[in-house]
Protein backbone atom coordinates (compact mmCIF):
# COMPACT_ATOMS: atom_id res chain seq x y z
CA UNK A 1 0.00 0.00 0.00
CA UNK A 2 1.37 3.44 -0.85
CA UNK A 3 0.42 7.07 -0.65
CA UNK A 4 1.53 10.09 -2.61
CA UNK A 5 2.37 13.45 -1.11
CA UNK A 6 1.56 16.93 -2.36
CA UNK A 7 1.30 15.70 -5.94
CA UNK A 8 -1.90 13.91 -4.93
CA UNK A 9 -2.80 11.94 -1.82
CA UNK A 10 -3.88 8.48 -2.86
CA UNK A 11 -3.27 4.90 -1.92
CA UNK A 12 -3.13 1.51 -3.57
CA UNK A 13 -3.68 -1.68 -1.59
CA UNK A 14 -1.43 -4.65 -2.26
CA UNK A 15 -3.05 -8.07 -2.30
CA UNK A 16 -2.78 -9.45 1.22
CA UNK A 17 -1.30 -12.90 1.80
CA UNK A 18 -3.14 -15.10 4.28
CA UNK A 19 -0.48 -14.70 7.02
CA UNK A 20 -0.69 -10.93 6.54
CA UNK A 21 -4.47 -11.01 6.77
CA UNK A 22 -4.36 -13.13 9.94
CA UNK A 23 -1.76 -10.83 11.44
CA UNK A 24 -3.95 -7.81 10.71
CA UNK A 25 -6.97 -9.46 12.37
CA UNK A 26 -4.90 -10.39 15.46
CA UNK A 27 -3.22 -6.99 15.72
CA UNK A 28 -5.92 -5.78 18.11
CA UNK A 29 -4.38 -7.94 20.85
CA UNK A 30 -7.64 -9.82 21.49
CA UNK A 31 -8.37 -13.55 21.22
CA UNK A 32 -9.91 -14.72 17.95
CA UNK A 33 -11.07 -18.29 17.46
CA UNK A 34 -9.79 -20.34 14.57
CA UNK A 35 -13.37 -20.60 13.32
CA UNK A 36 -13.85 -16.82 13.37
CA UNK A 37 -10.53 -16.22 11.61
CA UNK A 38 -11.36 -18.84 8.99
CA UNK A 39 -14.72 -17.20 8.39
CA UNK A 40 -13.20 -13.74 8.04
CA UNK A 41 -10.56 -14.98 5.60
CA UNK A 42 -12.77 -17.40 3.67
CA UNK A 43 -10.47 -20.38 4.27
CA UNK A 44 -10.39 -23.54 6.37
CA UNK A 45 -9.27 -23.71 10.00
CA UNK A 46 -6.31 -25.81 8.83
CA UNK A 47 -5.26 -22.95 6.56
CA UNK A 48 -5.43 -20.60 9.56
CA UNK A 49 -3.27 -23.01 11.57
CA UNK A 50 -0.67 -23.01 8.77
CA UNK A 51 -0.78 -19.21 8.54
CA UNK A 52 -0.17 -18.91 12.29
CA UNK A 53 2.74 -21.36 11.98
CA UNK A 54 4.15 -19.16 9.22
CA UNK A 55 3.89 -16.06 11.42
CA UNK A 56 5.68 -17.86 14.24
CA UNK A 57 8.43 -18.88 11.81
CA UNK A 58 8.96 -15.16 11.14
CA UNK A 59 9.55 -14.61 14.87
CA UNK A 60 6.10 -13.36 15.84
CA UNK A 61 4.77 -14.55 19.20
CA UNK A 62 1.22 -15.92 18.77
CA UNK A 63 -0.55 -17.40 21.79
CA UNK A 64 -2.98 -20.28 21.24
CA UNK A 65 -5.38 -21.08 24.10
CA UNK A 66 -7.99 -23.85 24.00
CA UNK A 67 -11.56 -22.55 23.73
CA UNK A 68 -10.33 -18.98 23.27
CA UNK A 69 -8.30 -19.00 20.06
CA UNK A 70 -5.25 -17.07 18.93
CA UNK A 71 -3.82 -13.81 20.23
CA UNK A 72 -0.76 -11.64 19.60
CA UNK A 73 0.33 -10.26 22.99
CA UNK A 74 1.25 -6.56 23.13
CA UNK A 75 0.12 -6.30 19.53
CA UNK A 76 0.51 -3.21 17.40
CA UNK A 77 -1.57 -2.21 14.41
CA UNK A 78 0.06 -2.99 11.07
CA UNK A 79 1.85 -0.09 9.45
CA UNK A 80 -0.40 1.90 7.14
CA UNK A 81 0.84 4.75 4.91
CA UNK A 82 -2.49 6.58 5.23
CA UNK A 83 -2.16 6.71 9.03
CA UNK A 84 1.49 7.73 8.77
CA UNK A 85 0.69 10.50 6.29
CA UNK A 86 -2.14 11.73 8.51
CA UNK A 87 0.23 11.99 11.48
CA UNK A 88 2.91 13.94 9.59
CA UNK A 89 3.15 17.71 10.06
CA UNK A 90 1.73 19.50 7.04
CA UNK A 91 5.09 20.98 6.03
CA UNK A 92 6.66 17.51 6.01
CA UNK A 93 3.75 15.82 4.23
CA UNK A 94 4.03 18.45 1.49
CA UNK A 95 7.55 17.20 0.71
CA UNK A 96 6.50 13.56 0.39
CA UNK A 97 6.77 12.14 -3.11
CA UNK A 98 5.95 8.50 -2.44
CA UNK A 99 5.23 6.55 0.77
CA UNK A 100 4.70 2.82 0.97
CA UNK A 101 4.20 0.08 3.58
CA UNK A 102 4.76 -3.49 2.41
CA UNK A 103 4.43 -6.82 4.13
CA UNK A 104 7.67 -8.38 2.91
CA UNK A 105 10.79 -7.31 1.03
CA UNK A 106 14.49 -8.10 0.95
CA UNK A 107 15.67 -4.72 2.27
CA UNK A 108 13.93 -1.37 2.44
CA UNK A 109 17.26 0.42 2.00
CA UNK A 110 18.11 -1.58 -1.13
CA UNK A 111 14.65 -0.97 -2.55
CA UNK A 112 15.02 2.80 -2.22
CA UNK A 113 18.64 2.83 -3.42
CA UNK A 114 17.39 1.44 -6.72
CA UNK A 115 14.98 4.31 -7.30
CA UNK A 116 15.59 7.43 -9.33
CA UNK A 117 16.14 10.46 -7.06
CA UNK A 118 13.31 12.91 -6.62
CA UNK A 119 13.62 16.70 -6.64
CA UNK A 120 15.92 18.30 -4.09
CA UNK A 121 14.01 18.70 -0.81
CA UNK A 122 11.53 15.88 -1.47
CA UNK A 123 11.53 12.41 0.06
CA UNK A 124 10.14 8.91 -0.22
CA UNK A 125 9.60 6.45 2.61
CA UNK A 126 9.21 2.69 2.74
CA UNK A 127 8.45 0.35 5.63
CA UNK A 128 8.26 -3.44 5.74
CA UNK A 129 6.82 -5.80 8.31
CA UNK A 130 9.29 -8.52 7.24
CA UNK A 131 12.78 -8.06 5.78
CA UNK A 132 14.50 -11.10 4.33
CA UNK A 133 17.89 -9.37 4.11
CA UNK A 134 17.55 -6.64 6.72
CA UNK A 135 21.00 -5.24 7.43
CA UNK A 136 22.86 -3.21 9.98
CA UNK A 137 26.41 -1.93 9.76
CA UNK A 138 28.99 -4.28 8.23
CA UNK A 139 26.15 -6.30 6.64
CA UNK A 140 25.01 -7.70 10.00
CA UNK A 141 21.49 -9.16 10.06
CA UNK A 142 18.67 -7.09 11.54
CA UNK A 143 15.98 -9.19 13.20
CA UNK A 144 12.43 -7.83 13.35
CA UNK A 145 9.20 -9.86 13.66
CA UNK A 146 5.95 -8.68 12.01
CA UNK A 147 4.15 -6.14 14.24
CA UNK A 148 7.17 -6.20 16.55
CA UNK A 149 9.58 -3.74 15.01
CA UNK A 150 10.04 -0.78 12.72
CA UNK A 151 11.96 -1.24 9.48
CA UNK A 152 11.93 2.23 7.93
CA UNK A 153 13.91 3.75 5.09
CA UNK A 154 13.57 7.21 3.66
CA UNK A 155 15.33 9.13 0.93
CA UNK A 156 16.71 12.63 0.71
CA UNK A 157 18.39 14.44 -2.14
CA UNK A 158 21.00 17.04 -1.14
CA UNK A 159 21.84 19.67 -3.74
CA UNK A 160 25.49 18.85 -2.95
CA UNK A 161 27.12 16.40 -0.55
CA UNK A 162 27.73 18.13 2.80
CA UNK A 163 31.46 18.35 3.63
CA UNK A 164 31.05 16.39 6.90
CA UNK A 165 28.83 13.66 5.45
CA UNK A 166 30.65 10.99 7.47
CA UNK A 167 28.81 12.23 10.59
CA UNK A 168 25.34 11.99 9.03
CA UNK A 169 24.46 8.79 10.91
CA UNK A 170 25.20 10.56 14.20
CA UNK A 171 22.88 13.42 13.24
CA UNK A 172 20.13 10.96 12.34
CA UNK A 173 20.66 9.35 15.75
CA UNK A 174 19.84 12.70 17.34
CA UNK A 175 16.74 12.93 15.12
CA UNK A 176 15.60 9.46 16.23
CA UNK A 177 16.10 10.46 19.86
CA UNK A 178 14.00 13.59 19.27
CA UNK A 179 11.27 11.43 17.72
CA UNK A 180 11.18 9.08 20.71
CA UNK A 181 10.92 12.00 23.10
CA UNK A 182 8.05 13.35 21.00
CA UNK A 183 6.06 10.14 21.57
CA UNK A 184 6.89 10.00 25.28
CA UNK A 185 9.83 7.57 25.33
CA UNK A 186 12.70 8.44 27.68
CA UNK A 187 15.77 6.70 29.05
CA UNK A 188 17.41 6.20 25.63
CA UNK A 189 21.01 7.16 24.89
CA UNK A 190 23.24 7.28 21.81
CA UNK A 191 26.14 4.89 21.24
CA UNK A 192 28.75 5.87 18.67
CA UNK A 193 28.52 5.61 15.76
CA UNK A 194 24.92 4.68 14.93
CA UNK A 195 22.97 2.99 17.74
CA UNK A 196 20.30 3.97 20.23
CA UNK A 197 20.72 1.99 23.43
CA UNK A 198 19.03 1.40 26.78
CA UNK A 199 21.38 0.34 29.59
CA UNK A 200 23.85 -0.93 27.02
CA UNK A 201 21.25 -2.92 25.05
CA UNK A 202 20.49 -1.95 21.47
CA UNK A 203 17.07 -0.44 20.86
CA UNK A 204 17.60 0.94 17.37
CA UNK A 205 20.22 1.18 14.66
CA UNK A 206 20.86 3.48 11.72
CA UNK A 207 22.29 2.66 8.31
CA UNK A 208 23.14 5.43 5.85
CA UNK A 209 23.77 4.68 2.18
CA UNK A 210 24.28 7.18 -0.61
CA UNK A 211 24.95 7.78 -4.28
CA UNK A 212 26.81 10.97 -5.11
CA UNK A 213 28.57 12.59 -8.04
CA UNK A 214 31.56 14.89 -7.69
CA UNK A 215 30.24 18.42 -7.37
CA UNK A 216 26.68 17.26 -7.97
CA UNK A 217 23.65 16.20 -5.96
CA UNK A 218 23.82 13.46 -3.33
CA UNK A 219 21.05 10.88 -3.04
CA UNK A 220 20.88 9.53 0.51
CA UNK A 221 18.92 6.60 1.91
CA UNK A 222 18.44 6.63 5.69
CA UNK A 223 17.58 3.29 7.25
CA UNK A 224 16.21 3.12 10.81
CA UNK A 225 15.50 -0.17 12.53
CA UNK A 226 13.80 -0.09 15.93
CA UNK A 227 12.68 -2.81 18.33
CA UNK A 228 9.10 -2.45 19.55
CA UNK A 229 8.10 -5.90 20.87
CA UNK A 230 10.69 -8.53 20.02
CA UNK A 231 9.29 -11.65 21.67
CA UNK A 232 11.22 -14.66 22.93
CA UNK A 233 12.07 -16.13 19.52
CA UNK A 234 13.77 -13.01 18.19
CA UNK A 235 15.49 -12.36 21.51
CA UNK A 236 17.05 -15.83 21.22
CA UNK A 237 18.13 -15.13 17.63
CA UNK A 238 19.80 -11.89 18.67
CA UNK A 239 21.54 -13.50 21.63
CA UNK A 240 22.75 -16.35 19.41
CA UNK A 241 24.36 -13.71 17.19
CA UNK A 242 26.26 -12.42 20.23
CA UNK A 243 24.25 -9.26 20.81
CA UNK A 244 21.85 -7.83 23.38
CA UNK A 245 18.67 -5.98 22.50
CA UNK A 246 16.08 -3.80 24.20
CA UNK A 247 12.59 -2.99 22.98
CA UNK A 248 9.94 -0.37 23.72
CA UNK A 249 7.96 -2.92 25.70
CA UNK A 250 10.81 -3.12 28.22
CA UNK A 251 10.56 0.67 28.56
CA UNK A 252 6.95 0.36 29.65
CA UNK A 253 5.26 0.98 26.29
CA UNK A 254 2.62 -1.76 26.38
CA UNK A 255 0.83 -1.08 23.08
CA UNK A 256 3.03 1.14 20.98
CA UNK A 257 1.41 3.00 18.10
CA UNK A 258 3.96 2.15 15.43
CA UNK A 259 2.30 4.40 12.85
CA UNK A 260 2.69 7.35 15.22
CA UNK A 261 6.32 6.42 15.92
CA UNK A 262 7.14 6.07 12.21
CA UNK A 263 5.54 9.45 11.52
CA UNK A 264 7.62 11.02 14.30
CA UNK A 265 10.80 9.40 12.96
CA UNK A 266 10.08 10.66 9.45
CA UNK A 267 9.19 14.17 10.62
CA UNK A 268 12.32 14.54 12.74
CA UNK A 269 14.55 12.96 10.08
CA UNK A 270 13.28 15.28 7.33
CA UNK A 271 13.71 18.33 9.57
CA UNK A 272 17.15 17.07 10.61
CA UNK A 273 18.30 16.44 7.03
CA UNK A 274 17.39 20.03 6.19
CA UNK A 275 19.24 21.19 9.31
CA UNK A 276 22.25 19.11 8.33
CA UNK A 277 22.28 20.50 4.81
CA UNK A 278 22.26 24.05 6.18
CA UNK A 279 24.73 23.73 9.04
CA UNK A 280 26.40 20.34 9.01
CA UNK A 281 26.95 18.25 12.12
CA UNK A 282 28.01 21.04 14.47
CA UNK A 283 24.39 22.03 15.19
CA UNK A 284 23.67 18.47 16.42
CA UNK A 285 26.79 18.15 18.57
CA UNK A 286 25.44 19.45 21.92
CA UNK A 287 22.45 17.08 21.85
CA UNK A 288 24.66 14.15 20.87
CA UNK A 289 27.09 14.82 23.70
CA UNK A 290 24.25 15.10 26.22
CA UNK A 291 23.05 11.62 25.24
CA UNK A 292 26.49 9.98 24.82
CA UNK A 293 26.28 6.44 26.23
CA UNK A 294 30.07 5.92 26.15
CA UNK A 295 31.39 9.15 27.70
CA UNK A 296 34.08 8.39 30.28
CA UNK A 297 33.74 4.62 29.97
CA UNK A 298 36.50 2.11 29.35
CA UNK A 299 36.01 0.73 25.84
CA UNK A 300 37.64 -1.32 23.13
CA UNK A 301 37.39 -0.24 19.49
CA UNK A 302 37.80 -3.05 16.99
CA UNK A 303 38.45 -2.69 13.28
CA UNK A 304 40.22 -4.52 10.48
CA UNK A 305 43.48 -2.95 11.69
CA UNK A 306 43.10 -4.45 15.18
CA UNK A 307 41.81 -3.38 18.59
CA UNK A 308 42.54 -0.29 20.68
CA UNK A 309 41.68 0.06 24.36
CA UNK A 310 41.10 3.28 26.28
CA UNK A 311 38.55 5.64 27.79
CA UNK A 312 35.93 7.33 25.61
CA UNK A 313 36.29 11.11 25.64
CA UNK A 314 33.27 12.00 23.51
CA UNK A 315 33.14 13.01 19.86
CA UNK A 316 34.67 15.94 18.00
CA UNK A 317 33.19 18.39 15.49
CA UNK A 318 33.58 15.84 12.70
CA UNK A 319 31.78 13.08 14.61
CA UNK A 320 34.95 11.10 15.28
CA UNK A 321 35.18 9.20 18.57
CA UNK A 322 38.03 10.43 20.77
CA UNK A 323 39.76 7.75 22.83
CA UNK A 324 42.21 8.43 25.64
CA UNK A 325 44.88 5.73 25.36
CA UNK A 326 48.28 5.19 26.92
CA UNK A 327 49.71 6.81 23.81
CA UNK A 328 47.49 9.88 24.01
CA UNK A 329 44.14 10.80 22.48
CA UNK A 330 43.30 8.99 19.25
CA UNK A 331 40.46 9.72 16.81
CA UNK A 332 38.32 7.05 15.20
CA UNK A 333 35.91 7.60 12.33
CA UNK A 334 34.80 3.97 12.12
CA UNK A 335 34.93 0.79 14.17
CA UNK A 336 32.96 -1.38 16.58
CA UNK A 337 32.89 -0.31 20.21
CA UNK A 338 32.36 -2.49 23.26
CA UNK A 339 32.43 -1.44 26.91
CA UNK A 340 34.84 -3.33 29.14
CA UNK A 341 37.35 -2.95 31.94
CA UNK A 342 40.77 -1.55 31.13
CA UNK A 343 43.77 -3.17 32.80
Amino acid sequence: MYVGGSAGNHYVSERESLPQRVCRLLSDGQFHSGTALAGSCGVSRNAIWKAVAGLRALGLTVHAVANRGYRIPNASELLDPRLILKALPAEVAARLRHGQCVWRTASTNLDLLGRAPGPVGSFDFLTAECQIQGRGRRARSWFAPPCGGICLSLTWNFAALPPDASALSLAVGVCALRALKRVGVSGVTLKWPNDLVVNGEKLAGILIELRAEAGGPAYVVVGIGMNVVLGDTVHRQIEAAGNRAADLLALGIQRADRNEIVAALIAEAVAGLQQYGNGGFSSFLPEWRDADALAGKAVVISSEAGSVTGHARGIDLDGALCLQTRDGVQRFVTGDVSVRAVT
